[in-house]
């Protein structure tokens, strides 16, 4: 990672603007740029893109650098409006493109705007130092809808737009970081919305698969794509005792061996783990194959099933070696194409 450039979260950005705003409001001008002290002492400056007066307020805008971090919010414009109200607090609102919460579970709560703690007092801080009066903040991003359908906000209940967020202020590169905390939450809302049984699929393939093949409720389903190492403990850390795992044999095999971010970058091809346990299970040989799905499509009906379910066996032992035997699991292998190739354990409360 050594000379891969910083950037700076939509919270820093969003308070950076929500500073200069004030201050053309309060004093009728504002700097080209402005600086404000971040949670961990650190004073950024923030180059504007425009400021001006807006009906009864004042807003200005900061352009987010995600430095060399492959941010889907990176380049978007972050814009505050600020505003007078009465009372001697600080409020908050969603603007264009910035979302409003529709489910527990979350840091914020149903109704508010996808404004996160951290980037709340980090706004709050920068306003502050422009004025002790009370004022309405409204954070705006325009084009954030159609970011937020990149994002996990959808599945979190997360309506309108992106959520503005950021604990630090800085945005590390190719940090893991920000994807776990939005996993995070996905097992929080499914808790709070009285989810009890969850079901773990990497990705899109593995929930409509899991959706064809059981009942499920909407919040069953945690796509956690190849955090799972962390999401297993997570999920055990939780209280969720039992949960049953749905994917492709490309990705779970991968457990089997100790690979527990799946991310091709991160661990080897899964085609050799299933090549030597399908010869193990099969007692013969099998033709070369360059994807785990040719490996199964090379067998007849009754050794996939013979194969998926020893494979499947071997990454509910894994998961449960890893988790220490704390939880009820079930796996089912599935194809492409969404159907079951073998499973190991009780699937009865999913039925």
């Amino acid at each position: 990672m050594t000379g891969l450039r910083t950037g700076y979260t939509t919270g820093a950005c969003a308070a950076a603007a929500a500073k200069a705003a004030a201050t053309l409001l309060c004093r009728g001008t504002a700097p080209a740029e402005v600086s404000i002290t971040l949670p961990d002492g650190s004073c950024p400056s923030f180059t504007l893109v425009y400021h001006r007066r807006i009906g009864p307020g004042c807003e200005a805008a900061v352009r987010k650098d995600a430095g060399d971090d492959p941010d889907v919010t990176d380049k978007a414009c972050v814009v505050a409006t600020v505003e007078f109200v009465d009372g001697d607090e600080i409020l908050f609102s969603a603007g264009e493109g910035v979302g409003t919460v529709t489910k527990p579970g979350l840091s914020v709560p149903p109704g508010e705007p996808a404004i996160n703690p951290a980037p709340r007092q980090m706004i709050r801080n920068a306003v502050r130092e422009i004025t002790d009066r009370a004022v309405r903040v409204t954070i705006s991003v325009p084009g954030g809808r159609e970011l937020a359908a990149r994002t996990f906000n959808p599945r979190l209940g997360v309506v309108g737009g992106i959520s503005i967020i950021g604990t630090t202020g800085h945005v590390r590169p190719f940090s893991s970081s920000a994807l776990q905390d939005a996993l995070k939450c996905s097992l929080d809302v499914a808790a709070a919305n009285g989810v009890r049984t969850p079901v773990l699929v990497p990705g899109n393939i593995g929930e409509r698969a899991a959706r064809q093949n059981f009942h499920l409720g909407p919040d069953d389903v945690i796509q956690l794509s190849n955090q799972w190492g962390f999401m297993l403990e997570q999920t055990a850390q939780r209280g969720f005792t039992r949960f049953m795992v749905v994917g492709h044999p490309g990705k779970l095999a991968k457990l089997t061996e100790g690979h527990w971010d799946t991310h091709s970058s991160q661990s080897p091809s899964a085609v050799p783990i299933v090549a030597r346990l399908a010869e193990a299970t099969l007692s013969h040989r099998l033709l070369e194959s360059a994807t785990v799905e040719g490996v199964f499509e090379s067998l007849s009906a009754s050794e996939q099933h013979a194969l998926a379910d020893a494979l499947a066996a071997k990454v509910r032992s894994a998961i449960r070696d890893r988790l220490g035997a704390k939880c009820e699991i079930a796996v089912v292998l599935i194809n492409l194409t969404g159907n079951i190739l073998g499973l190991d354990g009780d699937v009865t409360p999913w039925k």
